[in-house]
């Protein structure tokens, strides 16, 4: 039976402060604000670029690999499921799910580190949350009459906070966005709903390039081990693959479900009976039960002893260290050779910011172009 939270979910009432644009917008009867928001994201051209970045493994070993893009319509499926079965605001948690990497840069996770640490020597940092926000506010330029995608205040502040809570003291330049209360509930399962498509996905395209095996697996994690157990009685004398991925399917269905439980009992056991009681709580309310949590940080942990930090892939890391430090100093050594549109923006955003910017909007593809052709000019 769905757990029906509908009083404390974002109504999508027109007078509705998230339902406010920067700009204004024509009415839409057909389209709620959130699907036309929806709509505004996946026309975006850094939407398009996330199918050329990096999820766990580059796009040059294997088209059969998650990329940025894949794995966020996963995260998208999960969400809107999740929201659903919760009486949410299906609308506004898949456009959220949809736009929740728009910000990575190129190499995953490894290429936010590097472009972090050179960021750093210049006094700044990288966030891919706040390069998101940027990037739907300034960098996206569709419309005649605005920069950016003119999204929702509700859409924008999701970017911002679905994954983590930041300091008002510390963030003047996010004041509008409710910093000192927490996020709505479609925002709040953004995070888990990541959450539990990457540990799937990561642990399928773990086996599938031959970095993990399935018996190791079933042995140190034991989420998997209890699934596999179960879809082996089922399918008696099927070869391990398939039950492997039919393992996979029943982990990522528990945790869902386990998503979808606890939050329902946390809302109700503080008596929630409206988004401002969501918002007012000192903690989120979106969680895992606490063996489902242990079960979690269990194959995380292994997930980042076996593979995200075994030889194959720290040299993939190493890499990406090597080509993002390396144009990130050509370009601040030399920054006319920036494209003018970017070259422009250098007097107002600075330009350590600016060369940031540019090099995180690339995808693998294009940066390792760019690499491959500032060596040669500078030899």
């Amino acid at each position: 039976m769905a757990i029906d939270l509908h009083r404390c979910a974002v109504a999508g009432d027109p007078e509705d402060l998230l339902l406010t644009r920067v700009y204004p917008a024509p009415f839409r009867p057909s389209r709620s604000p959130f699907e036309r928001d929806r709509e505004r994201i996946v026309q975006a051209r850094a939407f398009r670029r996330l199918a050329g970045k990096t999820q766990v493994f580059t796009s040059r070993a294997s088209d059969h690999f998650r990329s940025r893009l894949t794995h966020t319509i996963e995260v998208a499926q999960i969400a809107r499921a999740a929201a659903a079965a919760l009486g949410l605001n299906e609308d506004l948690s898949e456009t959220l799910a949809l736009v929740h990497d728009i910000g990575h840069p190129p190499f995953g996770h490894a290429g936010e580190r590097a472009l972090d640490r050179c960021l750093r020597r210049h006094g700044r940092s990288f966030d891919h949350n706040l390069h998101a926000l940027r990037i739907v506010e300034h960098f996206e330029q569709r419309y005649a009459a605005h920069r950016g995608l003119n999204l929702t205040l509700g859409v924008r502040e999701g970017i911002i906070k679905h994954s983590k809570d930041y300091s008002a003291a510390e963030h003047l330049e996010l004041k509008e966005y409710l910093l000192d209360e927490r996020p709505p509930l479609e925002a709040q399962l953004i995070d888990l709903a990541d959450e539990i498509a990457y540990l799937t996905a990561d642990l399928d395209d773990g086996v599938e390039s031959g970095l993990l095996e399935i018996g190791h697996v079933c042995e140190y994690v034991d989420v998997v081990a209890q699934c596999y157990k179960t879809v082996e009685q089922q399918h008696a004398g099927v070869d391990e693959k398939y039950l492997f991925n039919e393992a996979l399917q029943l982990m990522q269905n528990t945790l869902i479900d386990d998503l979808i439980e606890t939050t329902g009992r946390n809302a109700r056991a503080i008596g929630a009976e409206s988004l401002a009681d969501v918002r007012r709580y000192p903690t989120r309310l979106a969680l895992f039960s606490p063996e489902v949590e242990a079960q979690r940080l269990q194959e995380k942990r292994y997930l980042y002893d076996t593979l995200y930090t075994c030889e194959a892939l720290e040299n993939e890391h190493d890499k990406a260290e090597e080509v993002v430090t390396a144009l990130f100093d050509y370009w601040i050594n030399d920054p006319e050779e920036l494209p003018q549109s970017y070259f422009d923006e250098v007097e107002d955003e600075g330009l350590a910011r600016v060369v940031a910017d540019y090099i995180a909007g690339m995808t693998d593809s294009f940066i390792l172009l760019q690499y491959a052709q500032i060596k040669r000019a500078v030899r």
